[in-house]
């Protein structure tokens, strides 16, 4: 069988009807292309389930932002591996009736960044300190078929999907920063076109759709789907949010199979056979995104910190799009910001409470940001581990840290205190398996280059 392979994913490069053989492999195909658009649609039900802003479940009606007033606590379990440096302010859009106008104050240098999803996860947009300054401004972000006339005073953000996630961030320093850092927050808006201009306010009492499952983790709901009606809530969704010009090669193969956007999956006029293949191709497409997760394509492990340089826009490197979808739904352009998750120290070994720690920077060695950088700890369910001093994440910009006398930096990273002396310095962990995630926010080019990289966590005893 000829084929082809695009981005991870494997096609024939046959026309006409598909052998079975044929069939499985373009459903495991548009399984692993579709994921993130489905997987979104589902996020997106569920976060917007609410008839008004919830910061407890991260949740706010459609077109309207909802703002986490503090860090989340070790309590808050909402959403997996949560930022302890900055106040999110996040929203779903549906621009299908008109566009939005995203406001955004005065932020007097502090760092903050609203960072915009396609409804495929790629990012297009990131309004924010580094591409638009700190200024106040007014961004009308409009869908793919809209073509009216945009007010003065509005700078325009084509989005290439009716769908659109806003995944802001807002820089807070620590408690006795946050009163300032949510008076910018607060004033961070969204207002319709049509209500521009106008005192607009936010309905408080929008209807819930009774359908939705507001307790089954997306991304689980997602896995026990049926591929009848996986395939078939793909097709739907494609409308709305169409597929790119150089995803025709996909396109064409999964039309094949009777996937086409607008058009019902006719899973009942299908023959066994072709349904067996479908059923198995989307069993081996689930598996692909799992592998893809645990191990990203173009993953580079240094130090025992695993980076990924290439997230954000993922164009054709669709396997990519679709385990970093699994493994945090959006992910930001390197530019704006690089994580490094680690489960395993230096040396390989898994992280445990059992053992003590240290991270060591060089005199001059912390990372080279223009933004902001810290390094986390989270349990091995990826939440906040709660300790005696209320620390979750360790960087300069939290709080004051302790140097050697030759200018290098240590963090002890253990369960039990290193002592007064060393407290400063301490990143609290777990008693069990934990891990840490490394935040590199506006990185310079010594970070996006590879010329920086971070030193490794070693194990002391």
């Amino acid at each position: 069988m000829k084929h082809q392979m695009i981005g991870g994913i494997t096609l024939p490069t046959t026309t006409g009807p598909p052998t079975p053989a044929e069939v499985q492999q373009i459903a495991t195909a548009a399984y692993v292309f579709g994921y993130p658009l489905v997987l979104m649609e589902l996020s997106k039900d569920q976060l917007t389930a609410v008839p008004a802003p919830d910061p407890d479940k991260l949740a706010a009606p459609i077109n309207q932002f909802v703002k986490m007033s503090a860090a989340p606590s070790p309590s808050w379990e909402s959403a997996g591996r949560p930022n302890a440096d900055a106040l999110y302010t996040a929203a779903w859009l549906d621009l299908k009736k008109e566009p939005m106008v995203l406001s955004v104050p005065d932020a007097d240098d502090r760092y903050y960044l609203m960072p915009m999803y396609d409804a495929w996860t790629n990012a297009f947009a990131s309004p924010g300190t580094r591409t638009t300054g700190s200024g106040a401004g007014n961004f009308a972000i409009v869908g793919p078929t809209w073509n009216g006339t945009l007010p003065n005073g509005l700078t325009k953000i084509e989005s290439p999907t009716e769908m659109v996630a806003i995944a802001g961030r807002v820089l807070q320093n620590g408690p006795a920063d946050i009163a300032a850092a949510r008076a910018v927050q607060a004033q961070c808006a969204l207002t319709p076109l049509s209500a521009w201009g106008t005192d607009y306010t936010p309905p408080t009492n929008v209807p819930v759709n009774p359908n939705v499952d507001t307790t089954t983790p997306p991304f689980d709901q997602v896995a026990n789907m049926t591929s009848a009606a996986f395939y078939d809530r793909m097709a739907m969704l494609m409308v709305d949010n169409p597929p790119r010009a150089a995803d025709k090669p996909v396109i064409d193969q999964m039309a094949r199979i009777g996937l086409v956007a607008g058009k019902p999956f006719d899973w009942d006029g299908l023959n066994t056979t072709t349904q067996q293949a479908i059923t198995q191709g989307a069993k081996d497409g689930l598996a692909q995104v799992n592998a893809a997760c645990l191990h990203p394509p173009g993953e580079v492990i240094i130090n025992g910190w695993p980076i990924m340089y290439n997230y954000g826009d993922f164009g054709t490197d669709y396997t990519l799009r679709a385990g970093t979808a699994l493994l945090g739904l959006v992910a930001n352009f390197p530019e704006d910001a690089l994580y490094a998750t680690a489960f395993a120290d230096a040396a390989g070994n898994p992280y445990t409470g059992a053992h003590t720690y240290v991270m060591h920077f060089e005199k001059n060695g912390t990372p080279p940001v223009n933004g902001w950088w810290s390094v986390t700890m989270y349990n091995d369910r990826g939440f906040f581990v709660d300790n005696p001093i209320d620390r979750y994440a360790i960087s300069p910009h939290l709080g004051p840290l302790q140097y050697n006398a030759d200018g290098s930096l240590d963090f002890y990273i253990q369960h039990a205190s290193p002592g007064p002396d060393k407290e400063a310095n301490w990143l609290p962990a777990p008693s069990g398996g934990f891990h840490l995630v490394l935040r590199l926010y506006w990185p310079q080019e010594a970070v996006l280059n590879g010329s920086w990289v971070p030193p490794g966590v070693q194990q002391v005893k």
